[in-house]
């Protein structure tokens, strides 16, 4: 059997709310309505309603000097433009600026705001360590939300984002995402490389629901088919007394590791999936579709890494910010948000 996914991911959802309900205090932000509630964070200046005064612009969902970083870049700051889809449902207006819509950057559950304070801060692209244990060289500078274009049949190239690359390595970031997501077989064979990188028969595979709407989900970094609420559609069949009944049909899990693994090979690139060590139910998976390469070379191309792991090599500041604001601190190191609380009441 796998792991639990659904088990980890509220867990780790839980330990974030609580820490993020703390680093929050002082700080401009509002939380989302309903029980362990998301918080996210405004960007603030002088003229904040946080009775602090701040000598450059902060955000509270980003380590300073990063976000320092990223408004000198505008490049980086394009991030910003993808607005959180659930602002208007499930996040109140903030007080200090009605005007100002949400963006999924401004989430404490976002994983690429994790990405971005860890490889925006000055001096962590260029540290030999971080480089050493990526697998890179060069003086690359990162890229967020890179078009891969990864090539199809007849030609054609589709519209896959992957979340940083960092000169030849590709990387996919996971914090509080359920898992890779899934797809069709259609979708999936239809790349161009599909049978050249992959033995398709031992790739994992999962039910997918049909014909159905597409729901919200409460966390807009994650989109889970497996979770989203059953609606009446012509092919959901109910009987009296009985739980309807849900079309389904085969497909790929872990559609984001296969494509970003096709991505990888079309550009000559390593690909690295990055995630925090309290979700082992993901590193599972992806073991799961390394173990589907044919290729002893592409294989060797495939890394994983965790937070914590990569939180052993970032300067002791940065290292303070990820412990306090997310539990990642790095091997050895630990602290369990739970033991903080306990600590509080005694």
């Amino acid at each position: 059997m796998g792991l639990d996914s659904t088990l980890n991911t509220s867990q780790l959802r839980r330990e974030l709310a609580l820490r993020n309900r703390r680093w929050a205090c002082g700080r401009l932000h509002v939380e989302s309505y309903g029980g362990d509630p998301v918080v996210v964070y405004a960007p603030e200046d002088d003229n904040a309603s946080t009775g602090v005064l701040h000598s450059t612009p902060c955000h509270g969902n980003f380590f300073d000097p990063a976000y320092a970083a990223i408004l000198s870049r505008p490049a980086w700051m394009k991030r910003f433009n993808k607005v959180h889809p659930l602002a208007r449902r499930s996040l109140p207006k903030l007080t200090a600026d009605p005007a100002r819509r949400w963006r999924e950057l401004d989430s404490c559950m976002s994983s690429d705001a994790l990405l971005m304070n860890i490889f925006c801060t000055p001096g962590i692209v260029e540290s030999e360590a971080v480089r050493g244990v990526l697998g890179i060289d060069g003086n690359a500078v990162p890229e967020f939300g890179w078009r891969a274009r990864v090539p199809l049949r007849k030609g054609l190239t589709d519209r896959t984002e992957v979340d940083m690359r960092l000169g030849s390595l590709l990387v996919e970031a996971k914090l509080t995402e359920t898992d890779f997501q899934s797809c069709k077989p259609a979708v999936i064979e239809s790349y161009r490389d599909f049978d050249e990188v992959f033995e398709r028969d031992l790739l994992p595979k999962t039910q997918i629901v049909l014909g159905r709407r597409k729901e919200a989900a409460e966390f807009p970094e994650d989109y889970s088919q497996e979770y989203e609420p059953i609606v009446t559609e012509p092919n959901i069949f109910t009987m009296p007394g009985r739980s309807p009944v849900v079309a389904l049909e085969p497909g790929y899990a872990s559609y984001q590791l296969i494509r970003n693994t096709l991505a990888a090979y079309a550009q000559g690139c390593s690909f690295c999936v990055i995630h925090d060590e309290r979700r082992p139910d993901l590193r599972e998976a992806w073991f799961k579709v390394m173990a589907a390469v044919k290729s002893a070379d592409m294989r060797v191309r495939l890394k994983v890494l965790t937070w914590q792991e990569l939180a052993a090599l970032l300067p002791h500041d940065l290292q303070e910010f990820l412990d306090l604001k997310y539990g990642i601190a790095s091997p050895g190191n630990l602290a369990s948000v739970f033991g903080d609380a306990e600590s509080d009441r005694n």
